[in-house]
């Protein structure tokens, strides 16, 4: 057992004027299973890189053990996969990789093909299986379950389960719940580390956020009574103290008493007027403390519209081909989408998911110049759609996002103020509204396909995968928009809590 120790850590990249850490100090056992957690662009993949070295910083990193990150790039693919092993780990011996594959139920012929044939989620537990055995080495895990099916993320969960010394991004509850003992947390104002798992780590943060609301409360009305009864003393006081000044009697002795008496009340009030500000500065120095770590989650809306057509969507015994190869994607469909169903397409990686919803939208006519591939299907058999339906979609990948936000409001005509109200929503900051798409985050380039689609009137919104790279707490903001609004749904997605939520119906391929 050894420690991570981060001392006094502050960075910021080149040209920002804000800090992405400052004067950040916690401490890590190299033994735990930590999960990390924080909302999109908040610096966990930054941080990642500063403990491999990757960026000059102030403060010290401390540590034992050499880091190692997951995913590694692979930079020929057409390799075979045994060749690019061997280039990641030299001294990584046979028989103890066979061994690590079987436990990811990974066939151990896959390390004789060339990578390139290599599905992602095997690509991921061959990657994850060589860099576990590598010798003292602590493993910083960056969203491995990206593109990972249902049954995949069981393996990978359970096989990390049974290791120790890793960091793990992931925005995967039920994942993270399933092989985790710590959660280190990126929270608005500080860096935290807890003992558990994400459900504990996020119950105990909304009791906290519950506790300061409630706080927040009470020192508003204290402030505001302390306010004006520090008003209504310092009127007393002053108009105490303008009586002692000029005073006259015909007794002498009198005069001098009556002035001691005003006096000595004067000095009361001035002295209760003190007491009542000194309060009032605590109360307002302890609203300070509060609310620093509130996630606001605000609600979104969106602009689901009903059709005219109780059944949106009607295949029966229907055959889906690729075009250009005549590969089946699915043979013998049968599927029903009625006003406000909600289907969640499940299956393996492969199986034809969003195959699938490509055929569905060129079913009903969906026209997208920049994805040709959406008009790609060949479909056989008996099969009917509304006519005249508007149809709002939001592709697996957002790497074809280039340019400034105001171009791509202007090329999909959407609200300039609804679109931005909505990223900020979904913790976008301003600043992040001035720079090119390209050097946005995986989650935030995602996030502005999501907030298109929720400006989008729609009859259905058809999702592929809406939730990669997106974090906790934008998640549960879509969880409670969809439950608001119901909307009629087809979608694919692999976080099973976020799936069960919001599906009405499963078609499982």
């Amino acid at each position: 057992m050894s420690m991570i120790q981060v001392v006094n850590l502050t960075f910021a990249y080149e040209g920002s004027y804000d800090n992405i850490f400052e004067d950040v100090n916690f401490q890590l056992d190299t033994n735990w299973k930590l999960g990390f957690t924080g909302r999109n662009g908040r610096g966990k993949t930054t941080f990642l890189n500063l403990l491999m070295g990757r960026y000059e910083y102030k403060g010290r990193i401390c540590a034992a053990v050499e880091f190692e990150y997951f995913p590694y790039e692979v930079k020929d693919i057409d390799k075979e996969t045994l060749e690019i092993v061997y280039e990641i780990n030299p001294f990584c011996e046979l028989w103890q990789l066979e061994k690590e594959l079987s436990k990811l139920q990974v066939d151990e012929e896959v390390l004789y093909r060339q990578f390139s044939t290599l599905s992602y989620g095997e690509r991921a537990k061959v990657l994850l299986a060589v860099l576990f055995l590598k010798d003292n080495a602590f493993l910083l895990i960056d969203e491995p379950t990206s593109h990972l099916d249902k049954e995949s993320r069981k393996i990978v969960a359970d096989y990390l389960n049974s290791k120790k010394g890793f960091i793990l991004v992931s925005h995967d509850r039920a994942f993270l719940d399933s092989c985790i003992d710590h959660i280190l947390a990126i929270n608005k104002a500080d860096i935290q580390v807890e003992k558990g798992n994400f459900s504990s780590w996020y119950e105990n943060k909304k009791r906290q956020d519950e506790f300061e609301l409630k706080e927040n409360s009470k020192l508003k009305k204290e402030i505001k009574r302390l306010t004006e009864s520090c008003r209504q003393a310092g009127q007393w006081a002053d108009q105490v103290e303008s009586t002692k000044i000029g005073r006259k009697s015909r007794v002498y002795e009198q005069c001098i008493d009556t002035r001691a008496y005003i006096g000595e009340k004067s000095r009361r009030m001035q002295m209760r007027r003190k007491n009542l500000q000194n309060r009032q500065e605590k109360a307002i120095e302890d609203k300070k403390k509060l609310l620093k770590n509130l996630e606001t989650g605000e609600d979104l809306k969106l602009f689901p519209e009903k059709h005219y057509a109780s059944c949106l969507l009607e295949f029966r015994n229907v055959n889906i081909q690729y075009k250009e190869t005549g590969k089946n994607v699915c043979t013998d469909l049968n599927m029903f989408l009625c006003e406000g169903d909600r289907i969640v397409l499940t299956g393996k990686n492969g199986c034809g998911k969003s195959s699938l919803l490509k055929a569905v939208l060129q079913a009903a006519g969906f026209g997208d110049k920049s994805r040709q591939e959406v008009n790609s299907m060949d479909i056989q058999g008996e099969w009917r759609a509304a006519s005249g339906m508007r149809i709002s979609y939001v592709p697996q990948s957002a790497e074809f996002l280039r340019g400034s936000l105001y171009e791509f409001i202007s090329q999909n005509k959407l609200d300039e103020t609804l679109f931005l109200t909505v990223l900020r929503k979904l913790n976008f900051s301003r600043d992040q509204f001035q720079k090119n798409m390209e050097e946005f985050s995986e989650g935030q380039k995602k996030k502005v396909l999501l907030a298109a689609s929720l400006c989008e009137k729609a009859h259905l919104y058809i999702w592929d995968e809406p939730l990669n790279y997106i974090d906790v707490f934008s998640r549960i903001q879509l969880e409670n928009l969809i439950e608001k609004y119901k909307p009629t749904m087809i979608f694919v997605e692999h976080d099973q809590i976020f799936a069960q939520k919001i599906s009405t119906k499963e078609l499982h391929l």
